[in-house]
């Protein structure tokens, strides 16, 4: 997988990489939000443990490519985000991606236990990481990019009023047509 996803033809300034294409599940989800801001990004299958010389390729290149932010997503043993993180200054964004072993623990913990001297920003396990990675990269661009702050405060803006026009959960599930009264507890009878 290889992909460029540009807004109005601009260079990408948000690379996505993960370790294998059944990563994209999860990371798929930054790049969804990245697209909706606006945010020109490229995706991209490296993996550490398989193709570490291409891995070393792209991230000593990436400054020099244009990329300003890095979101590596990786399962298992995840040493993406932390190897990548080690061949350039840009910022990497870690996102654990759920593994069937430990269900994204070890991910995560590999993400998160860097060495002090080589930082990675650590997201959530999953899909909510991958939508938090974007929106940080969203945020780290926007100290430079005014058009991207103003989308990103323009996305927090649509949060905050869905929020506020549904304050009542009970009318929200009664619209779909879920109970909103409790079911008693059955007591158990003792033998």
């Amino acid at each position: 997988m290889a992909t460029n996803s540009t807004s109005a033809d601009k260079a990408p300034l948000v690379g996505i990489i993960m370790g294998s294409s059944s990563d994209w599940q999860t990371m798929e989800h930054a790049a969804k939000t990245l697209a909706q801001l606006g945010v020109a990004h490229e995706t991209r299958v490296v993996s550490a443990h398989r193709t570490p010389d291409l891995l070393f390729e792209y991230a000593a290149s990436a400054e020099q490519r244009g990329i300003e932010v890095i979101i590596a997503g990786a399962g298992g043993a995840a040493h993406l985000p932390g190897m990548t993180a080690s061949k350039t200054v840009l910022p990497v964004l870690g996102v654990p991606v759920e593994s069937k072993a430990l269900k994204g623990l070890d991910s995560l913990l590999s993400i998160a236990q860097m060495p002090g001297g080589i930082p990675v920003g650590t997201l959530a396990i999953g899909k909510a990481g991958a939508i938090n990675a974007a929106l940080l990269a969203a945020a780290i661009l926007g100290a430079k990019h005014l058009d991207i702050r103003e989308a990103l405060r323009k996305f927090r803006g649509a949060h905050t009023a869905r929020v506020l026009a549904n304050p009542d959960p009970k009318a929200a599930r009664a619209a779909l047509g879920i109970s909103t009264t409790a079911v008693p507890p059955t007591k158990r009878k003792r033998p």
